[in-house]
């Protein structure tokens, strides 16, 4: 099975800049040594279980918790049963589709 997530989750009440905030979270998803994409406006995460995954998120609001009174999060799931390696093979399938070549 995989599961991807595609996940956005800052603090609201911490001003312009929550690098600092997204910054543990990321290291928090590195340490769990699933494979992962960081984009500028989320993080795509894969997983082989959607409990895995969840666990994530969870991982990721409590990092916050402690010293932040208001979290957003967007979570968007795409389970798949009898699949792996999605985050890597969705992107390849639409780039050999319009036959470009990934440097």
């Amino acid at each position: 099975m995989s599961v991807l997530m595609e996940f956005a989750m800052f603090p609201t009440d911490k001003g312009e800049s929550v690098s600092p905030f997204v910054s543990r979270i990321i290291k928090m998803i590195d340490e769990t040594g699933h494979d992962y994409r960081l984009t500028p406006m989320g993080t795509v995460v894969e997983t082989n279980t959607l409990e895995e995954t969840l666990e994530i998120v969870e991982k990721a609001y409590t990092l916050l918790e402690a010293d932040c009174n208001r979290v957003y999060s967007t979570i968007k799931l795409d389970i798949r049963k009898g699949a792996s390696n999605c985050l890597e093979g969705k992107v390849k399938a639409v780039e050999d589709r319009i036959g470009k070549v990934k440097k």
